[in-house]
């Protein structure tokens, strides 16, 4: 299981946020998701950690830490949802046509 790290600030790089994670344990990854038009770092990251009572530590220790001018949000991440279950329609919402009038 992963941990959610939220309310970064954009100008964090992978290696700082593993370096406050390994003072609870072993760090197998960090995934610091970018924009995709931009580049720029999305706010947030995910964090695995070697074992879950490290990651227990690591949120606990850290959940409303100030870090790098920000209160950070850190729990459990929640598994990922299934994108394609439809509900939202793109486009016009005509159903592919354009209406004029």
């Amino acid at each position: 299981m992963s941990i959610y790290v939220g309310n970064l600030s954009y100008e964090v790089e992978q290696d700082d946020l593993k370096q406050v994670f390994l003072e609870y344990g072993d760090v197998k990854s960090v995934q610091l998701p970018t924009d995709r038009e931009t580049g720029r770092v999305r706010g947030f990251a995910f964090v695995e950690m070697g074992t879950e009572a490290e990651e227990a530590a690591a949120i606990e220790a850290l959940d409303g830490a100030e870090w790098m001018g920000r209160n950070l949000k850190v729990n459990k991440a929640k598994p990922r949802e299934d994108r394609s279950s439809g509900g939202g329609r793109r486009g016009n919402g005509g159903g592919g046509y354009s209406r004029r009038y």
